[in-house]
């Protein structure tokens, strides 16, 4: 993100006059009464800003010293978490009807997941005719296909298993990978939730086309 995050964390950004973060607490579904944040650089920032509440929901905290991939991240929050909940990336925006599509899907866990005609970061991912997530293969790729928003909800029982490397001799865990072999493991399915809005920011330029795009939808 350049010189944006010099001074301020990348969560913290702004797209037409609201911080990432508050994007994503304006997402969340209706009955969530906390938020845990895995802050990590100039997380001060984020805490002097929503303090303890945000709009009735409990606001808590905690660091990730060490980047070791998303799956890392949720680690922090190991101890916090009972039963279901729902893990959303700090920097991107997600439509509050997809997260809980995802709430209301009781069978098995969920990911958001949208129809692209290329992936950066998100990865890409297969599905079978009954909407179950086969695979997760990070990177860029071109052509038809859905991505991976890292919007998921899962439970406390993908804590049972180790993390996975996001890549073969990463020092980065994935939250895809991990979340993909626990769900095998343990026989739960994993489904795909198509997104109404997934917006990444990845470089600078898409704070711009991010304002551009909710100016387009009833966001």
């Amino acid at each position: 993100m350049g010189s944006l995050t010099d001074a301020l964390p990348k969560p913290m950004l702004e797209v037409a006059g609201k911080s990432l973060l508050e994007y994503k607490f304006d997402a969340m579904p209706t009955g969530i009464d906390e938020v845990i944040i895995v802050v990590g650089w100039m997380g001060d920032r984020i805490k002097e800003k929503f303090g303890n509440t945000y709009k009735g929901m409990k606001m808590s905290y905690v660091e990730q010293k060490v980047l070791d991939g998303t799956r890392g991240a949720v680690a922090r929050a190991k101890d916090m978490l009972k039963g279901r909940f729902i893990i959303m990336m700090g920097d991107d925006i997600y439509a509050k009807e997809d997260a809980e599509k995802c709430v209301r899907n009781t069978d098995g866990w969920s990911l958001v997941v949208q129809k692209t005609d290329s992936t950066r970061a998100g990865g890409a991912v297969q599905i079978d005719a009954q909407g179950r997530i086969l695979s997760i293969t990070e990177g860029a790729h071109a052509g038809l296909r859905y991505a991976c928003t890292n919007l998921f909800v899962v439970d406390t029982r993908i804590f049972e298993f180790p993390m996975v490397p996001k890549e073969a001799g990463s020092p980065e865990f994935g939250l895809p990978q991990t979340t993909l072999t626990a769900a095998a493991m343990l026989g739960i399915p994993l489904y795909a939730v198509e997104a109404s809005l997934w917006v990444q920011i990845t470089e600078a330029d898409d704070l711009e086309k991010a304002a551009q795009t909710l100016k387009k939808t009833s966001f």
